[in-house]
């Protein structure tokens, strides 16, 4: 998959609708930034935003995913529509686990927060065996923070009881404000030992620490939330 491709196209269907960022941003429902990563190659949507685009705008999943308009002879038919389907769970399911062999076997959960004051953007991919976890946006919607902040890290961590034990965790940088930490960090896991049926709701959480010019040390904790939980 070519994410440069996948943002140039991206970028050609907001421009021939006559769109900013914002406003596919606004119908999509996600950030202008993530529309921004698209369009800049950083990233791509997830499934479910995908789905949305292509039906938005009357385009294939395929054309997408290749970056190259078709010409159209008749409109599309279910079948072509659930073969499409079919081809980009196979698609972004090798993305997200890096060439795992039997992708097929994977399915997908969306991953969201349960804290108000952050927006979460992921997807979780899963069989029987293990779970690879990929977060592409993290938004802080709370009060008004511009400070700039000594540093930042954050750490994703599983729950277990009372036990936190990490998962995974992000490059600290220096001399920042808490949005622009934010705009670039991406969390991607390929090989998350915790099967499935371990897999809930409430198994995760991301905790995100800035140090102030004070040296006072301000933690968010984030809960992370599955659509619903997994059944394997």
């Amino acid at each position: 998959m070519d994410q440069d491709k996948i943002g140039n196209f991206i970028k050609t269907i907001r421009l021939d609708n006559n769109l900013t960022q914002k406003d596919l941003a606004d119908k999509l429902g996600v950030t202008y930034q993530a529309v921004s990563k698209w369009e800049n190659g950083k990233n791509i949507p997830d499934l479910s935003i995908i789905k949305k685009l292509c039906d938005e705008y009357n385009i294939d999943i395929d054309e997408l995913l290749n970056g190259i308009k078709k010409e159209r002879k008749q409109s599309k038919t279910l079948k072509t529509t659930i073969i499409s389907l079919l081809v980009v769970i196979l698609l972004i399911g090798i993305y997200i686990i890096n060439n795992i062999n039997n992708s097929r076997n994977f399915e997908f959960k969306t991953i969201s927060s349960q804290c108000r004051d952050f927006n979460i953007t992921g997807s979780a991919a899963y069989n029987r065996d293990k779970t690879s976890i990929y977060i592409s946006n993290i938004e802080f919607c709370g009060k008004n923070d511009n400070e700039e902040y000594k540093s930042i890290e954050c750490i994703l961590y599983e729950n277990n009881n009372d036990t936190k034990n990490k998962v995974s965790s992000c490059d600290k940088k220096k001399s920042i404000t808490l949005k622009d930490y934010l705009k670039d960090l991406d969390i991607q896991v390929n090989n998350y030992a915790t099967t499935c049926k371990k897999f809930t709701s409430n198994t995760l959480s991301l905790e995100i620490k800035a140090i102030d010019k004070d040296n006072k040390t301000i933690t968010y904790n984030i809960p992370i939330k599955l659509n619903d939980d997994c059944k394997k």
